[in-house]
């Protein structure tokens, strides 16, 4: 109850306060289910350059009722990213092969970098994320050429419109972050800022984050007077984890003078003990965090996104243990217990979409239209927890 007074009433609805804490898992538990998840998609995939194939949508078309994608969109950029936080701890030669021959077979290129024009999406930039951790392992300098000249050519650029929505943050908020880092340029520093507050505080009017309720709203067309069916405002689970992972990633790479990292530092906590709040009993979040009647149930990627900041913000100092780890615990044991098959499948995966509508029914069984996405926040959240459970790494 006294939660239910420090957070506000939103977010105490039945089935939704969480349970008592757990024990964090071993790192060689943990290592253990980071390795099944990842084994399975990288044997069903075995070419990492192999384009994507997935059934055409009805806002698409398609050959034969299929679409084929290149697979450095933003759905296998998320995996990467989670390959490398997996390869940061166990240092498996496999991984880092399979994801260089992913960078080799798409050039270094961004989707649209490859056509000769300037790219503004941040979905497309979410390769750069794996690009950057490459050159780290490796400066050759193709790994990023293509990438820090699209970024480039945006910073003279005087719009700040381009992340219109909520999701774009993660995507491309920590390539303008590193390469602000590895080139000592403050001008990416200040580029992202704008591009975050205008999506904070001028999309829609007033901007996509909540100051009040201390969650965002998707895009501008889950603004109110859009409702969710109880009558609350519509937060996606995965839209919000996608900036909360956005923040802790930036926040890691960030140096704690660079600027407006306090703005950063103050929205990733008010995120953190709304979420907090919003936990299920189970461990889980549902896909909608204020209404559990709107497709509740469990779900994968909202709550790995959320375990992810939970501790990366516990190992960064900036959230407290005593009352952030329970709640990783339980999420982590929530995924492995619940949604890991023993082939390494994972479950309860919502499909791609902006809303908790969207690629419904989740469940056990179901397949999403893309797999990576979800992997990759998995692979995220276990390897914070990994650091979390005391692992340590091993040095190279």
């Amino acid at each position: 109850m006294l939660r239910c007074l420090r957070f506000g009433l939103l977010f105490c609805l039945p089935g939704i306060v969480a349970a008592a804490p757990t024990v964090v898992a071993s790192p060689a538990d943990v290592l253990v289910s980071l390795e099944k998840v990842n084994r399975y998609f990288m044997g069903k995939f075995p070419d990492p350059g192999q384009p994507i194939v997935t059934r055409a949508k009805a806002n698409e078309s398609g050959r034969n009722g299929f679409v084929t994608r290149p697979s450095n969109i933003w759905t296998r950029g998320v995996y990467y990213e989670g390959l490398m936080a997996l390869y940061a701890i166990d240092r498996d030669p496999r991984d880092y092969d399979y994801a260089v021959r992913w960078g080799e077979a798409h050039h270094w290129e961004l989707r649209g970098t490859r056509s000769g024009r300037l790219d503004r999406s941040a979905d497309d930039q979410c390769c750069g994320q794996t690009y950057l951790d490459l050159y780290g392992y490796d400066p050759k300098p193709e790994r990023i050429r293509a990438l820090q000249a699209d970024i480039e050519g945006l910073l003279s650029d005087p719009g700040t419109a381009d992340w219109w929505w909520c999701d774009a943050l993660q995507m491309a908020m920590p390539v303008y972050a590193k390469l602000g880092v590895l080139t000592g340029d403050a001008r990416y520093f200040e580029k992202m800022y704008a591009l975050y507050d205008d999506a904070k505080t001028r999309q829609a009017g007033h901007g996509l984050y909540n100051p009040a309720e201390h969650l965002w709203w998707r895009d501008r067309t889950f603004v109110p007077p859009y409702r969710e069916p109880n009558g609350r405002n519509c937060y996606w689970a995965r839209g919000n984890g996608w900036v909360f992972a956005a923040l802790a990633r930036v926040l890691a790479i960030l140096p704690a003078n660079a600027p407006h990292r306090g703005e950063y530092v103050r929205t990733f906590r008010e995120m953190a003990g709304a979420l907090l709040a919003a936990q299920r009993h189970d461990g889980f979040w549902n896909v909608s965090l204020a209404d559990p009647s709107d497709f509740g149930g469990k779900e994968v990627t909202g709550t790995a996104l959320f375990t992810y900041g939970f501790a990366a913000g516990i190992r960064q100092g900036l959230l407290p243990s005593v009352t952030y780890a329970p709640a990783a615990a339980r999420a982590w044991d929530a995924m492995v217990r619940d949604a890991v098959h023993p082939d390494g499948f994972l479950g309860y995966v919502q499909g791609t979409g902006k809303q908790p509508s969207d690629s419904q029914p989740v469940g056990y069984d179901g397949t999403p239209d893309f797999e990576d996405f979800g992997i990759g926040c998995f692979l995220l959240a276990g390897a914070e927890i990994w650091h979390l459970s005391g692992g340590a790494v091993s040095p190279p």
